[in-house]
């Protein structure tokens, strides 16, 4: 009886051990299960939310938090997250994707045409979302205030209306394209143009008149990867205001592809805006410079500028600005553009002539828009772009930009690499030989902007010295002492070593290896020859709008020194 009664313990100890063993492996495993399982649903989902993104006509995005409160067009419930077309503004949860890319149209950028221009066409009305601020074209009243889906907006004109004050005739309207409608190709444009090819036509002339003298359409590109990397958001923004044919990524399709547009366009109507840095204004102007080879220069555009790069300093010298960061309104953007006025930008040749062996001599060729360096600025440059290549996904900020620019440029007061310059560079202006100072750079400006926003050729503006200017064919020559002494010049505390201007400038690197950059593009050069000339001319847009001070001084003082110029011819 003692032995039967001591036998239990043991089993309930086992039995107990098994069950918490487990339990535990429950409680380990169950966890892996879920997560497993969760994340094949989600990736099964995003393989779908892709197929359907691919397949369809609308632009979808996929986004985690909407920036506004937001409601699905389809089974109108509030949505924290969701799918949105950047071209028509349609918003939907995820479930509904589907459903909402089989029932609503989004823009189309051609419509069938009977070959005859058309000056309007049917609204495309959205229901819901409307944009903060919008009021309705019936009652005059505001719009989307209920919260709830609620109201309508058209795709085209933006108009937008109250879901009472939607009534038959209204429905009926026709849409003459908003506010923008100088600016937007409209959807029969294109398919009328191949009409016209068909019947082999080439007189775009009466087509354009009926859309009125005033009709400037405009070509968006972007380049997403520049600056604070807002390309992104302002294409989705330019695709809704604008048809979604203007707007291209300059990450997926050349400038050369994208500006063949404008040979479908009137002559000499096509503006460009241009999103990004300095670097890739050059890159459009280059394509441009391409189409005058091809015999296009009919069709060659003017160029406007929205800066998205770091220095900016071309958009700051025709008045763009000195960089964006969504502070203004795309809306008003696209109003600066239709008031800015056509200027001439001159742009340069540099050719950089190799000191080979046995004479034999090679050529780099670069076009110049804003300013060629050989010293300092162009040692951090090198070293800038140097350290970008290695990490580029720590340079996404304009600030950490000029972080990296302002610790190269400390480090270079200390170290001096570019010291006693004059010692091993000869310099030419218009043939004739300039003695050299003890410099440690030597600057050549063609705008009045250089180091991201400083006005080089004036410095402290205590001397009365002629302005730089854009398209008088003149060369602006300065020289600085060192990093330290650029620093001073920016911050106007001291002025440059300006050598001259000059129609042509030419400089011998004699016996060593020195740091160059043409608009920000750097490289290690060794001895060589470098010629700047003239090569052409550039049709730009000068924002004449707002000014600060200083520009309406510089503006002004030019105006009087043209004036002068005409009246001693």
């Amino acid at each position: 009886m003692e032995g039967e009664e001591n036998s239990g313990p043991p089993f309930s100890g086992v039995f107990a051990d098994c069950s918490l063993a487990f339990w535990t492996l429950c409680s380990v495993i169950l966890p892996v299960v879920i997560t497993l399982w969760c994340s094949f649903q989600r990736s099964r989902r995003q393989v779908l939310r892709r197929d359907i993104f691919r397949k369809s006509k609308h632009d979808w995005h996929y986004t985690d938090l909407f920036g506004q409160p937001t409601y699905c067009c389809v089974c109108a419930q509030h949505i924290l997250q969701g799918a949105f077309c950047s071209c028509c503004g349609l918003c939907v949860h995820e479930g509904c994707l589907k459903k909402a890319d089989h029932h609503f149209l989004c823009k189309e950028i051609m419509m069938r045409s009977d070959g005859e221009p058309h000056t309007s066409m049917a609204h495309h009305w959205i229901r819901g979302n409307v944009p903060l601020c919008s009021y309705c074209v019936v009652c005059k009243q505001q719009c989307g205030t209920q919260p709830k889906l609620c109201d309508y907006r058209c795709v085209w004109c933006q108009h937008t209306v109250h879901d009472d004050c939607m009534q038959s005739s209204l429905k009926s309207e026709k849409c003459r394209f908003g506010e923008f409608r100088n600016l937007i190709i409209p959807p029969y444009y294109l398919s009328t143009i191949n009409q016209i090819r068909k019947d082999k036509r080439t007189d775009y002339g009466k087509l354009a008149s009926s859309y009125g003298k005033h009709w400037t359409p405009i070509i968006i590109l972007a380049n997403t990867r520049s600056g604070n990397n807002m390309g992104e958001t302002l294409l989705g923004e330019l695709k809704i205001l604008l048809n979604p044919v203007q707007v291209f990524d300059l990450s997926k399709i050349s400038p050369a592809k994208a500006l063949q547009l404008c040979t479908l366009l009137p002559y000499n109507s096509a503006r460009v805006l241009v999103c990004g840095g300095d670097g890739t204004v050059g890159w459009v102007l280059d394509a441009i410079d391409e189409m005058k080879i091809k015999g296009q220069e009919r069709y060659i555009p003017q160029v406007a500028i929205l800066p998205l790069g770091t220095g900016n300093d071309l958009s700051n010298t025709l008045a763009w600005g000195a960089g964006y960061a969504g502070e203004v309104p795309v809306e008003q953007i696209l109003r600066n553009v239709m008031e800015a006025d056509g200027i001439k930008l001159d742009r340069w040749k540099v050719q950089v002539t190799n000191k080979g062996y046995y004479n034999l001599r090679k050529q780099k060729v670069f076009t110049m828009n804003n300013y060629f360096s050989i010293g300092p600025d162009a040692l951090m440059a090198l070293n800038f772009h140097a350290h970008r290549e290695k990490t580029p996904s720590l340079f996404s900020s304009r600030i950490i930009n000029k972080a990296v620019y302002f610790f190269y440029g400390t480090k270079d007061c200390l170290v001096q690499e570019c010291k006693d310059l004059n010692k091993k560079i000869e310099l030419e202006l218009d043939g004739e030989r300039i003695d050299l100072p003890n410099l440690e750079g030597i600057i050549v400006l063609n705008i009045g902007y250089w180091g991201g926003g400083c006005r080089l050729w004036e410095g402290m503006g205590d001397e009365p010295y002629p302005l730089a200017r854009y398209d008088d064919g003149l060369l602006e020559v300065a020289g600085v002492y060192g990093s330290f002494h650029c620093a001073q010049i920016q911050v106007k505390l001291a002025n440059p070593v300006r050598l001259g201007q000059a129609h042509t400038v030419r400089l011998i690197l004699k016996n060593s290896k020195m740091p160059m950059q043409v608009d920000g593009e750097p490289w290690a050069q060794g001895p060589c020859t470098v010629t700047i000339t003239h090569k052409t001319h550039a049709l730009m847009l000068y924002h004449s709008g707002e000014q600060t001070d200083d520009d309406a001084s510089s503006m002004s003082e030019q105006e009087h020194t043209r004036e002068q110029m005409d009246e001693d011819i």
